[in-house]
């Protein structure tokens, strides 16, 4: 049986008013608003993997904090994007970019690890009704609608027409499934459950998402 697994999802698109003197309480009302505002605006970049903070630095020590030492990218990719939601760590955020998987911990230290220069991972959250907007897959905050579903996953370069991949696969407990796929091609992604099909085409060069949430199935 497919599970599907909706999100709620808060509009919080809050109107300040900017008074000569405002009182206390609603200075206080300002205040609220504008943490909440912040979250918001965290949440969203969290999944679409935003550009990280030019203050931050280099900090190997949070991949020892985290149980990743020794560990390269795509060993922590795997680690991370099928762990069961509810263990994951509200202390990091791991986001896969084309060229490097970065590391920011609640304390903005921050590291980076190179991805395999002849493999690119694409993070795919096929769904039924509901979506959010990706670019960059966070493996810790990113959430599909469709969990530990079973898919049948084709990936056929549109240039040679050869067949990438084929397989039945389940999707992890994020909703997500993980494909490393040779760089520099456009290919057709094609997915499907018993009787619902999706099909995109896809790019995986420097410039191109890690993170695919456009693939309706119907």
């Amino acid at each position: 049986m497919t599970n599907i697994y909706p999100r709620e999802e808060l509009d919080m698109t809050p109107t300040l008013a900017a008074p000569i003197r405002p009182s206390r309480s609603r200075q206080g009302l300002g205040a609220t608003i504008t943490a909440l505002a912040a979250s918001a605006v965290l949440l969203l970049s969290g999944c679409a993997g935003a550009d990280p903070s030019p203050s931050a630095g280099s900090d190997q020590s949070l991949v020892a904090h985290h149980g990743l030492d020794g560990l390269d990218a795509r060993e922590i990719i795997k680690r991370l994007d099928t762990m069961p939601v509810i263990d994951r760590s509200t202390e990091l955020m791991a986001s896969i970019e084309p060229d490097q998987l970065v590391l920011t911990d609640d304390q903005n230290n921050q590291t980076t690890l190179p991805m395999p220069e002849d493999d690119f991972y694409v993070s795919i959250a096929p769904y039924l009704e509901q979506t959010h907007e990706c670019y960059f897959h966070s493996l810790t905050t990113c959430l599909g609608e469709l969990a530990n579903t079973d898919v049948d996953v084709t990936v056929v370069n549109t240039t040679s027409g050869e067949t990438i991949l084929e397989d039945s696969l389940t999707t992890y407990d994020n909703g997500f499934i993980g494909l490393w796929l040779p760089r520099g091609i456009d290919a057709t992604l094609t997915v499907s459950t018993e009787d619902r099909t999706a099909k995109q085409g896809i790019s995986t060069r420097l410039d191109d998402p890690t993170c695919l949430t456009t693939l309706q199935l119907t």
